[in-house]
């Protein structure tokens, strides 16, 4: 889960780069193009099956990862990447009350603190009402909305992981998003440069980098627990923020920091 966290914050950072120049609807498409071949070149170098043995609940799987991947992309072009990682981290919440209602998961006292530290430090980041958070109703709408549709995405992965294996369910992400962002991408499509094809490459793989170490992470650990992990991608997106488009965070945004690395520790410690 920390080595997704790591490779889908460098992500971000790429797409926040992408989205100056390319339509969100390209960016998407060219990283379900990517993941696609990748995922497939995965599947046939294991020797595993590529169809899956519960076809509806990865129909769903991927169908909802494509929605919050288009929230989170659009978001990422209009947010301070910080801002949009931590509201984008407000999916561990809904991931642990979906899964006690669906998976029936217990949420236990440790992972309970750490999902309530590091939800404290998403506030102290996001700093509601502050000058500095760039949100407008509907930024902050599509942004709680693709949250929602990752929680949902989570626990659908946690339960095929029961019976699928895990490049299977990553396969089938791509599968879905690719013609779905296809028709979304040709109306307002804009021919890349090269610099802009590099980019394009590079979320691709960092991507699939990001989307194997989740799958493999929410197939071994309770879902509740998984995403408390991974709020360590808010830790990385204030910092890449301030290193490359020159975000400097505020007193809150370090001090909530602090919190997420807390709450993230004590989850890493539960037995």
């Amino acid at each position: 889960m920390v080595g997704a966290a790591a490779a889908f914050s460098v992500m971000s950072a790429l797409v926040k780069e992408a989205e100056a120049t390319l339509p969100t609807a390209e960016i998407v498409c060219a990283r379900a193009a990517i993941t696609l071949v990748l995922s497939w070149l995965m599947v046939r170098r294991a020797g595993v099956r590529p169809s899956g043995t519960k076809n509806g609940a990865l129909l769903l799987r991927g169908t909802l990862g494509s929605i919050a991947l288009a929230c989170y992309y659009w978001t990422l072009g209009r947010l301070p990447l910080a801002e949009a990682a931590t509201v984008h981290h407000t999916a561990p919440i809904w991931t642990a009350i979906l899964a006690w209602l669906v998976l029936r998961e217990s949420l236990g006292r440790a992972t309970a603190i750490a999902l309530a530290c590091g939800m404290g430090g998403v506030v102290l980041v996001a700093r509601p009402g502050a000058a500095g958070l760039h949100m407008d109703g509907a930024g902050l709408a599509v942004a709680v909305a693709g949250a929602v549709c990752s929680a949902a995405a989570y626990v659908t992965v946690r339960r095929l992981a029961v019976t699928e294996h895990p490049l299977v369910i990553v396969l089938v992400f791509p599968l879905v998003a690719l013609p779905a962002s296809l028709l979304w991408a040709i109306p307002q499509w804009v021919t890349p440069d090269a610099r802009e094809w590099l980019l394009l490459a590079a979320i691709g793989v960092t991507t699939q980098i990001g989307q194997v170490c989740l799958t493999y992470g929410l197939s071994r650990v309770p879902a509740a627990r998984a995403m408390a992990v991974g709020y360590l991608q808010v830790v990385f997106a204030v910092a890449l923020g301030a290193a490359i488009f020159a975000e400097v965070p505020p007193w809150t945004t370090l001090a909530g920091a602090v919190l997420i690395i807390g709450g993230t520790a004590i989850a890493a410690r539960r037995r």
